[in-house]
């Protein structure tokens, strides 16, 4: 494979993952294809955006015309495909949004990849990221397998899983290379901030109050992001077609512990007496139709393709926090204009 297009690699696992491949694989023609939009941000490639096998295209996946030109002028290969919206908040206020990008804009990937290729498949793979939001909820036990029936709660989580059956309809139909992963939440540096992990950072370094939603006992697996990177890349290369893999953190955490967690971390880096930031945890109205507990095996991906999680939580989050206080240019830059009148009307005003 020669040229590799990343869909999406402007974003916070998108940019993770191009940085990985340019620097890893020189010989491979990166194209990072990117629209943009609040949560795309071209700084955080700053440190790749020279190297002889990058390249940037600011083109959005619903844009058919432009889409079969990248594929053409670039002789793609590879597509791994991350852009999405992603936040489920967002897409209880705004659906259509989510299913145009996440369900269309797959489908002109697709369709570009088939016009592209012809029947050669030599060499070629359309690698789609999902989420294990696809599954629905869990109770107290059991994890989410790959066998695991679909029952999507939200918006966001209906629409990716809606991409999930297009892809493997496109592989059952037209034979089109195709491998699918669902991952559970990622957190580590340049993730936007309307995120938990960023979110309860920022707030606690402005000393504003750290919204958490209903009682705070939903659970979640929390995975590194570059732990995540590692996975793609795994399966990009040693993973079976027409398969699906999850990709977990192993990590699983409720949410209200997760935050006294991020408190007491930053009481530490802050010089503050330990107890103080949690003084400023608000709970407030829940999510509509919020899921109690997400959970992944992985053990197909551990089994089959030699990838386990490598950054213990506490190793993880203690980067993660650095970096977010390292960099509050950075924060500063991406929470102004449109996400502050979204964070006052999803938080302030419940």
């Amino acid at each position: 494979m020669k040229n590799l297009l990343i869909t999406g690699g402007a974003g916070f696992i998108g940019s993770h993952l191009v940085r990985r491949f340019v620097t890893k694989y020189p010989k491979i023609n990166i194209i990072n294809m990117d629209c943009l939009t609040y949560a795309g941000n071209l700084n955080n490639l700053k440190d790749v955006e020279s190297q002889p096998n990058y390249r940037f295209v600011k083109v959005n996946i619903c844009d058919e015309e432009a889409v079969n030109q990248v594929f053409a002028e670039h002789k793609i290969d590879g597509v791994i495909h991350l852009a999405a919206e992603s936040h489920v908040d967002r897409s209880i206020t705004d659906p259509m949004s989510f299913i145009k990008t996440n369900i269309e804009g797959t489908v002109v990937l697709l369709n570009a990849a088939r016009k592209q290729w012809g029947n050669n498949f030599e060499n070629k793979l359309f690698y789609h990221i999902s989420t294990d939001e696809v599954y629905g909820s869990l109770g107290d036990e059991g994890l989410f397998t790959e066998s695991t029936p679909y029952d999507p709660r939200s918006p966001y989580s209906a629409s990716k899983a809606s991409a999930d059956f297009l892809v493997r309809a496109y592989h059952h139909t037209y034979n089109l290379p195709v491998v699918i992963s669902n991952c559970s939440n990622n957190y580590g540096s340049h993730q936007f901030p309307e995120k938990l992990i960023p979110l309860i950072i920022s707030n606690i370094k402005q000393n504003k109050a750290l919204p958490v939603y209903g009682k705070g006992l939903n659970v979640r697996d929390w995975l590194y992001v570059e732990d995540h990177a590692a996975a793609i890349d795994t399966i990009f290369h040693k993973g079976k077609l027409g398969e699906t893999y999850n990709i977990g953190g192993n990590n699983e955490w409720k949410n209200i512990d997760l935050v006294k967690l991020l408190c007491r971390i930053m009481d530490e880096k802050l010089g503050r007496n330990v107890g103080e930031s949690e003084k400023l945890i608000t709970f407030v109205t829940d999510r509509a139709g919020h899921d109690l507990r997400y959970a992944i095996d992985s053990s197909k991906i551990t089994n089959g393709l030699g990838w386990s999680p490598q950054v213990s939580f506490e190793e993880g989050l203690e980067k993660t926090v650095s970096w977010y206080l390292a960099n509050s240019q950075w924060v500063s830059e991406v929470i102004s204009g449109e996400y502050a009148n979204y964070y006052k009307q999803q938080y302030e005003n419940r």
